[in-house]
């Protein structure tokens, strides 16, 4: 169990400087995964995912061969690899988006990667071309290193948490559009066809990421339009009753612009048990997805075999020959 001291604060107004330029440097990674990478439901061929140095690709196929391009927040470089034994890098640094662009496309360049993408950040107010952004140029390495180390243990807590769930589920990865942590369960069901309409993104993509029913749950460090790190829950279609649903813990509540629940960070840093409260604030509002919408919990949740190698896993009693 991991005491409060060991959960960083992480205050938004305070690395907000950084966290908009390193949103857009994100993105411009993100955007290369994206294009080079067959396209998976839900658009989960695009996601980035948490690793021991920082945020990662893991394998891109390019042809014979795939490379990885990993942000390292730990020596503050941005490192690509090939299967075919290449690297380049370049440090992170003070820099405009734009300067980072073109340090970016040099790697690309003499790595002899093509790369076809919408130069442009999703998911933000301000969709200024990469090439033509002057105006974010903030990176201090200290407060990017502060919430990868919160999203390190974020994303321990949400494993856990997927790991009680037997039917589809999303791995838990980062979305560099929203620059968010999230997993999602499904129930097996279609869902009503999505509206569409959400800011920078098309709506074909949106229809396809909500055409089954979901109930998701993650953690993001705020935004202009909440600038605050919170976790968050909810759930397409939403049901009837899920906004006055009991959750827990009881700081936990219903946000009714974001139309999700919202646990705010600075409750768990300053907890006994940040684990444990966050445990308990995705299984309950889950637990509210599924009840008011009636998903058939048995088969999405219970299976005996699965719980005997849970159990002779943590006994340390299974042994491979």
């Amino acid at each position: 169990m991991h005491n409060n001291h060991e959960w960083p604060s992480l205050d938004y107004l305070e690395w907000k400087s950084t966290y908009e330029t390193l949103h857009r440097w994100v993105q411009i990674v993100g955007k290369l995964r994206f294009c080079k990478t067959p396209w998976i439901n839900h658009s989960w061929h695009s996601a980035l995912y948490i690793s021991s140095r920082g945020f990662t690709t893991t394998a891109i196929p390019d042809g014979d061969r795939n490379f990885t391009v990993e942000f390292d927040f730990i020596d503050h470089k941005l490192i690509f690899i090939t299967s075919d034994g290449k690297e380049a890098s370049f440090g992170l640094q003070n820099e405009s988006v734009s300067a980072f662009y073109e340090r970016f496309q040099k790697c690309l360049k003499k790595l002899k990667i093509e790369a076809h993408y919408y130069p442009c950040p999703n998911e933000t107010l301000n969709d200024t071309p990469f090439a033509k952004d002057f105006v974010h140029c903030t990176y201090i390495p200290i407060r990017a290193h502060r919430c990868w180390q919160v999203m390190v243990r974020v994303n321990n807590v949400m494993n856990n948490f997927r790991s009680n769930f037997i039917g589809k589920s999303s791995p838990v990865h980062f979305f560099w559009g929203s620059f968010d942590l999230a997993v999602t369960r499904f129930s097996g069901r279609a869902a009503p066809e999505h509206p569409g309409g959400v800011p920078h993104i098309p709506d074909l993509v949106v229809k396809e990421a909500y055409s089954q029913e979901v109930s998701s749950c993650g953690f993001w460090p705020g935004n202009e339009m909440f600038p605050h790190a919170a976790f968050y829950s909810y759930a397409y279609p939403e049901p009837k009753g899920f906004v006055k649903a009991l959750v827990e813990p009881f700081e936990a509540y219903y946000n009714d612009t974001l139309k999700e629940f919202i646990l705010p960070y600075d409750v768990v840093v300053d907890s006994t048990d940040p684990e444990k409260m966050i445990l308990s604030f995705f299984e309950s509002t889950y637990r509210a997805a599924a009840d008011l919408g009636n998903w058939d919990k048995s088969t999405l949740e219970e299976s005996r075999f699965l719980k005997l190698l849970k159990e002779q896993n943590h006994n340390e009693e299974l042994y491979f020959a």
